[in-house]
């Protein structure tokens, strides 16, 4: 599985930080939505840059937004594996809340400087 996320938000390299030591195993691939691999995988996928979600890519299918979360949460650790019960809800609040924070993210949490790499 691969993630895209955007390397310069200190939330995303949070949650990059949390899933490295979360996952069940080390099925994750984590990339840079900006890094070249990133860039290469937006278009070979036929996607639009938008730094503004995760993407999760497992098994020729993208998933964005609250999906790809949850799918990630489905491989952590008790207790994030339960923010699955999330999945209830409509997709249009999960997606409304994951935007608002997402819209909000480097005001409330910053950017780094550089972009970071694997």
């Amino acid at each position: 599985m691969i993630i895209l996320f955007d390397g310069v938000c200190n939330l995303c390299n949070s949650a990059v930080d949390l899933i490295l030591k979360k996952a069940r195993e080390s099925d994750f691939k984590l990339i840079a939505l900006q890094s070249k691999e990133g860039q290469k995988l937006l278009k070979e996928f036929d996607l639009q840059l938008q730094v503004n979600t995760v993407l999760l890519i497992q098994n020729n299918q993208v998933l964005a937004e609250s999906d790809a979360i949850l799918e990630i949460c489905k491989h952590l650790r008790p207790p994030w594996s339960w923010l699955r019960i999330f999945k209830i809800l409509p997709k249009t609040v999960r997606d409304s809340l994951y935007r608002w924070v997402a819209n909000n993210r480097y005001k409330w949490f910053g950017k780094r400087t550089t972009c970071r790499s694997f």
